[in-house]
């Protein structure tokens, strides 16, 4: 069950890789992007004043950086509760840039997390030596979690808060997952058992708190005895290990 998941989480990473090849073997003079970012998620506590994160320039290029925080809809026009400061900076190459993250005046619900997303933004700087070049722009966005105090429970104990229901419409069978909890759910991947045979779940990413979603299965499974065996990602980034759950009817 572990390799299962060990290679849903290593198709994730391909997916970027793959992008990161595309642009890598683009045709221009001028590929060397290196914009990275410390973490794969950032999480600010009410009690804390701010969070920071790394930008650091891997490559052979500098860079100027332009960073901003939205929402999940990536809107441009609708103002954030966090502000980012630096908001632009240059990194030169080999060199490290901390952005710090801000809470604004105003209010978030304080039962449960809130998701927003930290936007960093690559700008080549232009070099007089390179003419007819091509340059890309890469932007790399992450998910900031912003967490009240006296949330009950952890995120940690989270996913085995998590409900699950066979749902029967007349276009097929749904899995439906309800999160009671008051943290979101990150999936690396899901899949439900008919007896020993797996049915597969697609397009799975995050469940609000104190929330439910629908998903359809690729065919039919009696409810009896039917369970889901599913793997969440943690704080760090990092995959936890698969757990197994009994599906209700």
């Amino acid at each position: 069950m572990k390799a299962y998941f060990r290679s849903c989480a290593v198709k994730t990473c391909l997916h970027w890789m793959c992008c990161a090849v595309i642009l890598a073997t683009w045709p221009m003079t001028s590929a060397n992007a290196g914009v990275m970012l410390n973490g794969t998620r950032i999480i600010l506590g009410a009690n804390e004043r701010s969070v920071s994160t790394i930008v650091s320039n891997t490559g052979v290029s500098d860079y100027a950086v332009q960073a901003w925080i939205n929402d999940a809809a990536d809107s441009r026009d609708r103002l954030s509760p966090f502000i980012a400061m630096p908001a632009l900076f240059k990194v030169r190459a080999g060199e490290e840039q901390v952005v710090r993250i801000i809470k604004t005046p105003g209010e978030l619900p304080k039962d449960r997390e809130s998701v927003f997303y930290f936007n960093a933004q690559e700008i080549p700087v232009k070099d007089a030596k390179q003419v007819n070049s091509l340059k890309v722009a890469v932007r790399t966005r992450i998910k900031l979690f912003y967490r009240p105090s006296d949330l009950l429970g952890t995120a940690l104990e989270a996913p085995k808060q998590l409900s699950w229901k066979l749902i029967e419409q007349p276009t097929g069978t749904l899995l439906r997952i309800s999160n009671p909890s008051a943290y979101h759910v990150t999936f690396i991947g899901i899949r439900a058992l008919d007896g020993n045979v797996p049915v597969e779940l697609s397009d799975i990413d995050m469940l609000p708190p104190m929330s439910s979603l629908d998903y359809p299965l690729k065919r039919h499974i009696g409810p009896k005895g039917a369970t889901v065996e599913f793997s969440t990602i943690n704080d760090q980034g990092g995959y936890q290990d698969p757990i197994k759950a009994q599906i209700g009817f």
